[in-house]
């Protein structure tokens, strides 16, 4: 029979000891291996994206393209003007209660040049023609077919609107339903 102090069993027990430590540091090594595997895959989708990003206090992007109605559209052409540049689409609810906004807001602030442009953002241009007809939209939205624009805007759902002021830099970004109180705040950023 072993005795349990006999040197035998604590050599072999310091040996099961030291076995399962590596194990237990296994899901920590793997996992730190992952957390830098995953840093260095978006630190690569960040420079692959491009050095820009749009932010507040930097100039907007041009936005070149073909409207609903088949028109060119370039929005440096509104330099000089107070923009609004709002990514929607007609099956987005909250993009549909910011079309009167839009409108009032338009006619409101006519006399300071104030210009609205939509950019279809995940719908097709007959949803959003037929849209357009049934709820008027007096502004252009351009066709945004390989989501060309949208990923230039960093634009991340819907609605998504930048207020852009005379001369072309982007005073503020919202992300969702623009209310009354909220357009007006941010307009004023703009508006100068």
């Amino acid at each position: 029979m072993l005795d349990p102090s006999d040197g035998h069993d604590r050599h072999a027990q310091g040996r099961v000891a030291r076995s399962a430590t590596p194990n237990r540091r296994r899901p920590i090594v793997l996992a730190v291996a992952a957390a830098a595997l995953v840093t260095l895959l978006v630190i690569a989708a960040v420079r692959l994206a491009g050095p820009s990003r749009v932010a507040a206090g930097q100039g907007a992007p041009d936005i070149t393209g073909t409207t609903l109605d088949g028109a060119a559209f370039r929005l440096a052409d509104l330099r000089g003007h107070p923009v609004i540049v709002n990514f929607w689409g007609p099956s987005c609810v909250p993009c549909r209660s910011e079309f009167p906004l839009f409108e009032s807001k338009l006619t409101e602030h006519a006399a300071d040049g104030l210009a609205v442009v939509g950019v279809l953002m995940f719908d097709t241009p007959p949803e959003a023609r037929a849209f357009v007809a049934q709820y008027g939209a007096p502004w252009p939205t351009v066709v945004d077919p390989n989501g060309d624009i949208r990923k230039t805007y960093q634009a991340v759902a819907r609605p998504q609107t930048y207020f852009i002021d005379r001369s072309g830099v982007i005073r503020t970004i919202q992300i969702g339903e623009v209310v009354s109180a909220e357009f007006e705040r941010q307009y004023a950023t703009i508006s100068k």
